[in-house]
């Protein structure tokens, strides 16, 4: 005999009080309920705004036409196959929704090679690029990036959507991990755990390799970025209130940033608006 949990609730508000009794540990390290709304009726009302051609003008931008579909795609509420027909139905021509689906691609590929890898993709797949060894970065996450209390309110306010949403934007993840494996020098592994404790999309296989792309140890060179880049995508809305504003860490053109954070590397940071899942590919 088994002791299912509850199914039905009288309003989200009960079920939220419901796990937090049934996951008390959970609920004590971090107590926050995200205001994604679970389910497949909310999958499909996420699927049905979903408009290819400007997701694919827009998606860089914090403010663009982004799906959201990741949390249902993660748990199987919604197909690969299902989203890419939908793109298709809602175009003139399939190039039209070449981008939308060229992502789902990536989706699907790291998941094949989650397959092969299996527990490998905790390794790093090559050495960093970076001029620095593996020994040389910290193996744990300082508690300000976990706490969101660095000072620099970019960071702080990932960190904060991070724990209190359960989501962020593809360039927030690319910002955050480059800031923690490049500004702080610490191991890729230790950001890799921290988004997993908290993305409602969060899988091993696009979550690892990602991380492993912008560390450089799963691609050709590092990814970093500036505040230039960081203002363009936001439209300023961080950097507008931050009191670091032109003298942050982010400060400086991409050959001034390199010399800082790589005086051992041989590279040139050329393409600044990567997707964060991106393969072994040149930039």
């Amino acid at each position: 005999m088994t002791n299912d949990m509850r199914r039905d609730f009288a309003n989200r508000e009960e079920l939220a009080t419901y796990l937090k009794e049934q996951f008390p540990e959970a609920a004590e390290r971090d107590d926050h309920i995200s205001p994604i709304i679970g389910g497949r009726q909310a999958a499909v009302a996420a699927l049905q705004k979903v408009d290819p051609v400007k997701y694919a003008k827009s998606r860089n931008f914090l403010t663009g036409a982004v799906t959201r579909l990741s949390p249902y795609i993660r748990y199987g509420v919604l197909g690969l196959r299902e989203a890419r027909d939908f793109a298709f139905s809602k175009i003139r021509n399939q190039d039209e929704a070449a981008k939308f689906v060229n992502e789902l691609g990536w989706r699907d590929y790291w998941q094949r090679l989650y397959m092969k890898l299996g527990d490998g993709i905790w390794k790093d797949q090559e050495e960093y690029k970076t001029g620095y060894s593996a020994s040389e970065y910290a193996t744990e996450l300082p508690q300000d990036i976990r706490e969101g209390t660095t000072g620099l309110v970019c960071i702080d306010s990932f960190s904060r959507d991070l724990r209190e949403i359960g989501y962020l934007h593809n360039h927030m993840r690319m910002w955050l991990a480059a800031y923690i494996v490049h500004w702080r020098r610490i191991r890729w592994q230790e950001g890799t755990k921290w988004f997993l404790e908290h993305l409602l999309d969060g899988d091993p296989a696009s979550n690892n390799m990602s991380w492993q792309w912008v560390a450089s140890t799963f691609s050709h060179k590092p990814y970093f970025f500036n505040r230039e880049n960081l203002e363009r995508y936001t439209e300023g809305v961080y950097c507008k209130k931050c009191p670091l504003y032109g003298k942050c860490d982010f400060e400086g053109s991409y050959e001034k940033l390199e010399a800082k954070l790589f005086p051992k590397g041989e590279f040139v940071q050329k393409d600044n608006s990567q997707s964060w899942q991106k393969g072994k590919r040149k930039r």
